[in-house]
């Protein structure tokens, strides 16, 4: 008798928990609803063993984790490319009627918050987590369960992925802020980092206690559940007993699609939360598959972000900032003020140029905004503000670190503290060294760096890996126990794998970002190879210019960075490119894959290992799809395979081919 109440309870408040939070139509009043939920705690208390993971109990939080899991997302969680302009908007329209006769769209407001990825089986939740970088993410199920509009069971018992947004409103964030005020303590900038906050708390009570939100607007395999379009993904989801956002726009023509978006910029602040622009996303899934994507992103989708808000203020000094490359940048210390959702107090000047042409003196009273609704900007001087007492800018003639002269380069709208000993541009050099798209050393923040650096334990890159010869005298620092020094040595370690242009990277060479790396890497296949390029060689590569060739074969010229390079390779890391060989494997090259159930191996490793035989790695089963590989425990995908006669490898199999 108590498990039958203790399901009629948790059945009757989940109910109308759904009627409330999602249909805005409650049907009991706010007192049944404590009166049943009392009741259920009651009855919980005493018959643990009957309590419920859906229960709304589990809800009120209380959950403490020690640290998040990495989550590798099956299907990544990719971004959206950034329009400003009508003009862009029509040069993405013709750029999709290249490839589809006919496009239809489906517009969404871009919410301002953090995605998420929610994860159920047999119709349970049993999954929340972070979008990340895209491919890794972070578990953060825990603060999840605590979200009221996120449903912890669904009216079907599917296996789905679900991926939208976490907000706060409006309305939780200025409590919250009050609430912080009147303890003393720091305010939240905007109701988007209040939430990325409040999801990243190890305790999940303190998540409950923030009344976070969230709207769900993708599927990332829905034709597996007959869904063909966009605007059905929606509909079905909304079936699903997920919160979709009521303001979906259908749009057969392009104009459609402008005046929507003019209609919520002027009326944005109407809303009861955050949006800063449009989602624009073609209908049909099948179109969508034609689109296809680039490298980083869907051609079938964009965002529309919405022009910058300007605001004043004043500039009250100018400090002059070492990068690592020695470059020296004036930044522009600024009277606090509100911008886009933000509190600026700095903005970057750029150069000597810069400040000249727009005539930036101290003192002065500037207009700011955000250049793409992201990094603050100065626009202009309000010079018809001046009263006579503001202090022309003087360019810096030594570093404000070492004290050595400064240099401006011919071809160089920049100054160069060209010291190579210079402690501003070590320490620089060293946080991106460790910074999230170098190689990642996970938990070496600037601070931490920094710190290291003035104790001495930290001058080269390759001093991140002979830290463990300092772990006592590490642990007499404060905040640093046994527990968080061995995760910094664990990040280390795990660095040592990383693809070659992640060193690339990371090591800091002039001219050469995120992009130039990659393709250096995937030229020359080893850093030997790439040490011994000529100029010549060089330039003839696409993308690389005389500048960049210059720029890497002066790098490798210099018997210092060649003697860190050996060092880094004593230390045993990686020196190859882990992306696509030269001699691609028949067994996997052009062949789609697809992995389900449990596998020995990290999943994310064995899709890095198929890619680099020249396989592709997706999520659903589908005729398109040649191989099924097989761990413990697979699920539907692996019955599909075997309906649809598609070829099928248990895990030692598919080591065995990927060693032939």
């Amino acid at each position: 008798m108590v498990e039958k109440r203790i399901n009629e309870l948790v059945e009757i408040l989940n109910k109308a928990s759904y009627e409330y939070h999602t249909l805005d139509a409650p049907t009991i009043t706010d007192q049944e609803y404590d009166d049943y939920y009392a009741e259920l705690v009651k009855l919980e208390a005493a018959h643990p063993e009957f309590v419920r993971d859906d229960s709304p109990t589990v809800r009120v939080g209380g959950t403490i984790i020690e640290s998040f899991n990495k989550i590798v997302h099956e299907v990544p969680m990719m971004s959206l490319d950034d329009i400003f302009n009508d003009e862009e908007i029509l040069d993405f329209d013709e750029k999709v009627r290249k490839v589809v006769e006919h496009p239809t769209y489906v517009c969404e407001l871009k919410i301002d918050g953090l995605s998420v990825s929610l994860l159920y089986k047999n119709g349970k939740f049993v999954r929340g987590a972070t979008r990340g970088d895209g491919t890794t993410g972070e578990d953060i199920t825990h603060n999840v369960k605590t979200i009221k509009s996120v449903p912890l069971s669904l009216p079907k018992p599917l296996d789905i992925e679900v991926r939208g947004e976490i907000y706060m409103p409006k309305k939780s964030f200025t409590m919250l802020n009050e609430q912080r005020r009147l303890k003393g303590e720091k305010e939240f900038a905007n109701p988007r980092n209040a939430a990325a906050g409040s999801v990243r708390q190890l305790d999940s009570k303190v998540a409950a206690e923030r009344n976070l939100d969230t709207f769900l607007y993708h599927i990332p395999n829905a034709s597996d559940y007959g869904v063909k379009t966009q605007k059905e993904a929606l509909e079905f989801m909304k079936s699903l007993n997920f919160i979709v956002n009521p303001n979906i726009k259908y749009c057969e023509k392009i104009e459609e699609v402008i005046a929507y978006i003019k209609y919520w910029q002027e009326h944005r602040d109407e809303l009861p939360y955050e949006i800063d622009g449009v989602v624009i996303k073609v209908n049909d899934l099948d179109e969508q598959h034609k689109l296809g994507f680039t490298a980083r992103v869907p051609k079938w989708g964009i965002a529309y972000k919405f022009p910058a808000v300007e605001v004043l203020t004043k500039l009250i000094g100018i400090e002059f900032c070492v990068g690592r490359t020695g470059k020296i940048t004036p930044r522009a210390d600024l009277a606090p003020v509100h911008l886009a959702g933000s509190i600026i107090s700095s903005v970057t000047l750029h150069n000597e140029d810069y400040i000249k042409e727009k005539d930036i003196k101290i003192g002065d009273v500037v207009a700011i905004h955000k250049a793409g609704d992201v990094i603050p900007e100065v626009v202009c001087v309000k010079k018809e503000r001046r009263t006579g007492d503001e202090i022309p800018f003087v360019m810096a003639t030594t570093c404000p670190i070492c004290g050595s002269k400064l240099v401006r380069k011919e071809t160089e709208a920049a100054y160069f503290c060209l010291n190579p000993k210079c402690d501003a541009r070590k320490i620089e050099g060293l946080i991106h060294y460790a910074s999230r798209d170098a190689m990642y050393l996970e938990g070496f923040g600037e601070s931490i760096v920094e710190d290291f650096y003035n104790k001495g334990f930290l001058h080269t890159f390759a001093d991140y890996y002979t830290l463990d010869e300092h772990k006592e005298e590490l642990k007499e620092l404060e905040g640093f126990g046994e527990r968080s020094i061995q995760k910094l040595l664990d990040a280390a370690e795990a660095s040592k794998e990383n693809s070659l242009e992640r060193l690339l990277f990371g090591l800091g060479i002039r001219h050469v970002g995120k992009k130039t790396a990659r393709i250096l890497a995937e030229a020359y296949n080893d850093m030997d190879h790439l040490i011994a390029a000529t100029y010549d060689e060089l330039c003839i590569i696409p993308d690389i210019g005389d500048i960049i060739a210059k720029s890497v074969v002066d790098y490798f010229k210099d018997d210092v960075n060649i003697t860190l390079i050996t060092r880094l390779k004593e230390l045993e890391l990686n020196m190859t490119y882990k992306g696509k060989p030269k001699e691609l494997s028949e067994l996997f090259n052009e062949k789609t894959f697809v992995l389900t159930g449990t596998l020995n191996m990290p999943r994310e490793t064995a899709k890095e290992r198929i890619e680099y035989r020249g396989g592709k790695v997706t999520s659903s089963v589908t005729k398109q799809t040649d191989v099924v590989v097989v761990g413990t425990s697979p699920g539907s995908k692996y019955k599909k395979a075997q309906e649809l006669g598609i070829e099928i490898w248990d895990e030692e199999q598919f080591v065995n081919n990927l060693n032939l």
